[in-house]
């Protein structure tokens, strides 16, 4: 009988050891190639965290920085538009409860609600440095993918092993 409850505690030890390096826990932003679903860098986040991406654009070569926040349904928000040229690709006013704000030559579009399941980002080839912005920290994300490329941001929960594959940026 003795023998059998050591098997049945080794076993026990075993099947818990692998839930805990299988069962997905709290949220990141993952970064994944493309639409490949390889997680290949990520952040932890929590319930409403706000992060930016900022950008130099490609054609007037201005500054350009979006701000978003995560849902509680594991969402990604755009809360703000920040940019200094009205040139092409940007908006020239805000749309529905948005408002338009010009401020030290920036113009802002703020009160923005508008929800992605996930971002899709192409890495700029020249000019761009599209960098990643949360609680200050910056990373630059052409670190994990070649400029010219694209990359999906998108909140997860991920387990264990996931993070162990990944590289968490600002860990």
């Amino acid at each position: 009988m003795e023998k059998y409850m050591k098997i049945l505690r080794r076993l026990i030890i075993v099947i818990g050891l692998i839930l805990i390096v299988v069962i997905p826990y709290g949220k990141v932003l993952a970064i994944s190639f493309e639409n490949s679903g390889k997680v290949i860098a990520y952040v932890k986040v929590d319930e409403n965290a706000r992060f930016h991406i900022q950008y130099t654009h490609s054609v007037h070569h201005t500054p350009v920085k979006e701000t978003y926040k995560i849902n509680e349904n594991k969402e990604i928000v755009q809360t703000e538009l920040a940019y200094k040229n009205f040139a092409i690709g940007m908006p020239s006013n805000a749309t529905g409860e948005e408002k338009f704000v010009e401020k030290d030559g920036t113009y802002y579009i703020t009160n923005m609600n508008r929800i992605f399941p996930y971002i899709d980002v192409r890495i700029g080839q020249i000019i761009a440095n599209h960098t990643l912005i949360l609680n200050n920290d910056e990373f630059p994300l052409d670190q994990v993918v070649e400029p010219g490329s694209w990359i999906r941001l998108k909140v997860q929960p991920m387990n264990l092993w996931q993070r162990l594959k990944g590289d968490e940026i600002f860990g």
